[in-house]
């Protein structure tokens, strides 16, 4: 070699391929190869050149020439590269600690980038062209290592890609099946005859494999020694709830074994060489805080679990906004005291929108749903900066977006618009609030003040409580008092809300109110022109005079009955809203027994709901089996306003891609203002996105939206609202009435069916004829209004059935409650009897 400088660029070359490149060395050798290149005239050289700047000249030829229709592995490592070269050449002084942590992080990236290039490909071809220059020129030293470099990085870079689909595993029965390939994977690798010095994972991998060919099984805790020896079996992938069972029990262990050290190692190292991470970053609040009377309270340090298991990356919890390429998280085992390679976010900063005094990180001790953040509006997240003094919060990622001071605007106002740099109760001019929730911009010229989060208001938009599209008015006509048409709540005229653009419409609504999540489904449509909707089918063709072809039943027809007296078959059930034909009129079809309540043989095909922002679409379901993911709770076939399942039938569904809000018929046409016995108000769908509110008749909370009076604290459920108003029972000839004692009533009142006190406050059913028969409304229509005897679904790998419970004397007892239950359906699961769908939910979830 007659050049100093190539003698140099290959020794470091070399070097690199020989360290640990997530080791801090590797620092220092990839700035020296920058600096020799950078320094080297490579068009300069003579003539004829070397092969070594040969191919080096190429390579950074054909990196220039990527863009962005070229693979992804190309563009992403040609990213990663320009990354690296840019942080090295920032760098002013080798003594510079800050950049370390990024640094040694994209030299990781870049070195497991180079496996993931396509084969036959000119990039990865001349990578390992100059690998194999470098190895002849430093054959003395190791020649074996670059010669099997190749193979080397696919085997770990198949080994990355195996451990970290553990991490984005949903199904248990996937979880399973990456353990297994991982195994098998590492048993059929010779990792005797890879290279030496081995990278960091190889060794760490080699290191297990001794560990596990070394241990005394029988020294080891019970659950420890039984999983190693199930997945040491050639087909234990079959055997998977045991072996989920015991890595549970084995999770749980008190451990701090080598061999735990080595696995926590592993899947840290994993996750350090993710590309997709473009920026890893680990919140470590020190103080905990809570939130209570509108205030936030320290109440101490914050301690990490000290359990092994809570360490290991798979249970870290991760703190990202949507769009975001930096990863947040915080490991709830040691909150970050283990984990020094990692960069960590500031425990305490200084930050332009609260300049009085500095943010310190901290932890929410229980998560508030609806609590904002003061920079960008969006919800809060557990761990966030706080000034505990000031009641003032911004999350994590909002410390990094430095404010502007001053902004044009021209949709909202033609002048300049100022920070305003104090929380202060000022009423914005766009929503009329003088809440200090959100940064102020103001302008002294007009007294015009607007939060910066109302800035993104839309003009047009169109609502599901509103038939017509509303728009943007800057203050609402002096004459005349306007309520908002979601809220319920007045609305002041000199500040700006939305109002109905049709002539003659007096619909408004505040800005806040019209915005919401649940009534707007967050398309601007200024300058859109409205579409043309499509004519609706309609639900049946009339064929004659009370026969008609519904669309459900095509293959038949239909004929009325609208026989008001005949005898009730509580066996008859409607095939849209799955309750007995009472006394309304009824479609029953000719060839079979296919009925329809007539209301519900005329539903619309098409409809919006009030407390969804989508179009509906009415389906008809006649599969009786409906799969719920094990060990879940949220059903994926409940109704969405109330909590029945949606199982056969008719129900409404959302047709937008990924939304899966479906309503039963009757939870669908119910409408507002609602006039219910169970109250002297008119009600309305007053409640806000993630409010949920007691309902005050049957007392649960676990409801999205209820039925709310504006004049008092009451709300109804669309459970209990949707309660037929009268029905009829087989023992009295007479209709029974929905009724609502009161609580000063001394009369006590008995089921005529489970022979139990009614409680008046929740509803029952009462004859108001001479006979006085008072029922539960549990044991009259039972707990399930709209399942049906032959219907199911599967639990993991067993049937839940519903059946019929029509023998009084002779009916089970609950499994759950240990009652006898008196409901007319009963659900089964592997021989045991639940009497409600709760009872059920409690026993096997």
């Amino acid at each position: 070699m007659d050049s100093e400088p190539e003698w140099k660029l290959s020794s470091l070359i070399y070097q690199l391929m020989n360290i640990d490149v997530s080791d801090s060395e590797s620092i220092s050798v990839a700035r020296g190869i920058y600096s020799l290149i950078d320094s080297m005239d490579l068009d300069s050289q003579p003539e004829p050149e070397s092969e070594l700047i040969s191919v080096i000249k190429q390579l950074i030829s054909l990196f220039s020439s990527i863009s962005g229709s070229d693979s992804e592995p190309e563009t992403e490592l040609k990213s990663l590269l320009t990354q690296l070269i840019s942080l090295i050449s920032s760098i002013d002084s080798d003594l510079d600690p800050e950049p370390v942590p990024e640094l040694m992080l994209l030299i990781t990236q870049v070195f497991h980038g180079i496996p993931s290039l396509a084969r036959g490909s000119g990039l990865r071809s001349c990578i390992f062209r100059l690998l194999s220059i470098v190895d002849t020129m430093e054959r003395e030293a190791k020649p074996e290592h670059l010669i099997s470099m190749d193979s080397e990085m696919e085997l770990e870079s198949e080994l990355i890609s195996l451990i970290s689909q553990l991490f984005n595993a949903e199904m248990e029965s996937e979880f399973v099946s990456i353990i297994h390939q991982i195994i098998s994977f590492v048993n059929s690798m010779d990792l005797d005859s890879q290279p030496k010095p081995e990278s960091k994972l190889m060794s760490l991998t080699s290191q297990i494999l001794s560990f596990f060919n070394s241990m005394d099984l029988d020294s080891e805790p019970g659950p420890l020694s039984q999983l190693i020896s199930l997945i040491s079996q050639e087909h234990y992938s079959s055997l998977e709830s045991e072996l989920l069972q015991l890595i549970d029990e084995v999770l749980d262990l008190e451990l701090e074994s080598e061999l735990m050290s080595l696995i926590s190692q592993i899947l840290s190292l994993v996750i350090s060489m993710d590309s997709k991470r473009q920026k890893l970053i680990f919140l470590c609040p020190q103080v905990e805080v809570d939130f209570e009377q509108g205030k936030f309270h320290v109440t101490g340090k914050v301690h990490g679990s000290n359990k092994w298991r809570d360490c290991l990356p798979m249970f870290w919890d991760q703190l990202s906004l949507p769009g975001e390429e930096t990863t947040r998280f915080r490991c709830v085992g040691c909150n970050g005291e283990k984990h020094g390679t990692f960069e960590k976010a500031p425990l305490e900063i200084k930050h332009p929108l609260h300049p009085k005094h500095s943010l310190q990180l901290v932890l929410l001790s229980e998560h508030e749903e609806n609590m904002k953040c003061y920079c960008c509006d969006g919800y809060l997240k557990d761990i966030f900066y706080c000034c505990v003094a000031c009641n003032y919060v911004m999350n994590v990622a909002c410390v990094e977006k430095l404010p502007l001071l001053s902004i044009d605007h021209p949709k909202w106002h033609e002048h300049t618009l100022a920070h305003f740099p104090r929380q202060a109760s000022l009423t914005c001019d766009l929503c009329a609030l003088a809440d200090s929730s959100s940064p102020f911009y103001i302008c002294l010229l007009c007294d015009f003040v607007v939060h910066q989060s109302c800035l993104s208001l839309p003009r047009v938009i169109r609502i599901s409580r509103h038939p017509h599209r509303i728009s943007f008015t800057p203050s609402f006509d002096q004459l005349g008092n306007w309520s908002c048409g979601i809220c319920r709540k007045e609305i002041n005229n000199d500040y700006g809300g939305y109002s109905c653009i049709k002539d003659g419409s007096s619909y408004a609504a505040h800005s806040r109110c019209a915005t919401q999540s649940n009534v707007w489904d967050g398309k601007e449509l200024e300058g859109v022109p409205e579409e043309t909707e499509e004519e609706e089918k309609p639900p049946f063709v009339r064929i004659s005079d009370g026969v008609i072809q519904h669309f459900s039943h095509e293959h038949h027809h239909l004929k009325l009955d609208e026989n008001a007296g005949r005898d009730y078959d509580e066996n008859k059930q409607c095939q849209a809203c799955i309750t007995p034909i009472y006394f309304s009129n009824y479609y029953s079809c000719i060839q079979c027994e296919y009925i329809l309540h007539e209301t519900c043989a005329n539903l619309s095909r098409k409809m919006h709901h009030p407390i969804h922002p989508h179009l509906l679409t009415l389906v008809n379901v006649y599969d009786r089996v409906v799969k719920i993911s094990a060990g879940r709770k949220n059903y994926k076939s409940a109704c969405s306003a109330c909590p029945w399942l949606c199982t056969i039938g008719f129900f409404y569904v959302c047709g937008e891609e990924g939304c899966r809000f479906k309503v039963h018929v009757q939870c669908a046409t119910i409408s507002e203002p609602l006039d219910h016995e169970s109250h002297i108000h008119p009600l309305f769908l007053t409640s806000k996105p993630g409010e949920t509110r007691i309902c005050s008749v049957c007392h649960y909370n676990d409801y999205a939206e209820t039925f709310n009076c504006i004049e008092c604290d009451f709300a109804l459920c669309f459970r209990c609202a949707t309660l037929p108003p009268k029905v009829r029972y087989k023992h009295d000839t007479h209709i029974l009435a929905l009724s609502y004692g009161k609580e000063a009533s001394t009369t006590t009142y008995w089921c005529e069916a489970c022979e139990g006190i009614i409680n008046l406050n929740t509803g029952f059913y009462i004859c108001d004829e001479y006979c006085c028969v008072t029922l539960h409304i549990g044991c009259l229509i039972g707990k399930d209004l709209y399942m049906k005897p032959g219907s199911s679904w599967l639990y993991k790998d067993s049937e839940v059935s519903v059946l019929p419970n029509n023998q009084h004397m002779s009916r089970p007892f609950c499994s759950d409650c240990e009652n006898r239950c008196p409901f007319k359906i009963v659900f089964q699961r592997s021989g045991s009897i639940f009497c409600t769908t709760r009872c059920m939910r409690n026993s096997i979830w």
